[in-house]
């Protein structure tokens, strides 16, 4: 039976790869999160109590809790793990509408939010990915994903001026390097560390925005129509999450993936 384990998995996207993976009944899904109980009553209530589903407590910044998550994991799993799913992650609200120089105007709030940024999407990840290893290398598919973002493209960035989100940005492009060296430690072991970025994907994260924030969003949103014409708006998170997993499905170290980097169309076409 395949294994999978989910980070985040109570809401959004981590929400979305659970109820998908676990609506094959081969599959064993285990979603990591934050808050075990309202977790388990959506479960109950949306999924209607999947048997092959496991939720374990576990914020993904307490080494300790992740310690007894991989500990829980392979009693659930006879041992190995087939997929780690590195979805869990931190989106702030601070640089959601303005450029990295207005950032600046607030020292103080800058380096908290890039301090705490970096301790959940970088740090926290590298924990991760030590902790849960010596299950993937008994597993069979032995697969690593991080969930990333196109915004941490530098030639994107650059050439069409995408000024908002820097501390998230810095934290994925450092997340990405992490994902490249764990690649090039493990590569020859069969074991495939990438990075995908699910695209724009509707989350409600701009829904109690300010028409002033808005103006910020509009003017990001054109820049991502220069760079993609065809761009409409957000994806889903099905789409996306069917998208990522045809993507996962597709990737072998064997075809020369390890510790890459692309969309949810297995490329550099972020939108």
């Amino acid at each position: 039976m395949p294994s999978y384990v989910i980070t985040g998995a109570s809401r959004g996207l981590g929400w979305e790869f659970l109820r998908q993976l676990s609506s094959d009944s081969n599959n064993i899904v285990i979603g990591m999160v934050r808050n075990k109980h309202a977790t388990d009553t959506r479960v109950s209530e949306e999924l209607q109590a999947r048997s092959n589903i496991h939720i374990l407590q576990a914020d993904i910044s307490d080494y300790g809790a992740m310690q007894n998550a991989a500990e829980e994991t392979a009693h659930i799993t006879g041992g190995g793990l087939d997929y780690l799913i590195a979805n869990a992650g931190m989106v702030a609200g601070f640089d959601a509408f303005d450029p990295i120089g207005i950032l600046g105007k607030q020292p103080e709030a800058l380096e908290h939010n890039l301090m705490q940024a970096f301790k959940i999407n970088v740090v926290s990840n590298i924990h991760l990915f030590n902790l849960f290893t010596p299950l993937i290398l008994k597993g069979e598919a032995k697969k690593v994903i991080a969930i990333s973002s196109g915004h941490a493209d530098l030639n994107i960035t650059a050439k069409f001026n995408i000024d908002v989100s820097a501390v998230y940005a810095i934290t994925k492009a450092s997340l990405n390097i992490a994902v490249a060296k764990f690649s090039a430690q493990y590569a020859k072991d069969g074991v495939l560390f990438m990075s995908i970025c699910p695209g724009v994907v509707d989350t409600g994260r701009y829904a109690s925005a300010t028409e002033e924030q808005l103006k910020a969003v509009s003017r990001m949103t054109k820049s991502f129509k220069e760079y993609a014409p065809h761009f409409k708006g957000p994806a889903s998170p099905e789409s996306s999450v069917r998208d990522v997993l045809s993507v996962i499905n597709n990737s072998s170290v064997e075809n020369g993936d390890g510790g890459s980097f692309v969309s949810h169309k297995g490329n550099q076409q972020w939108l």
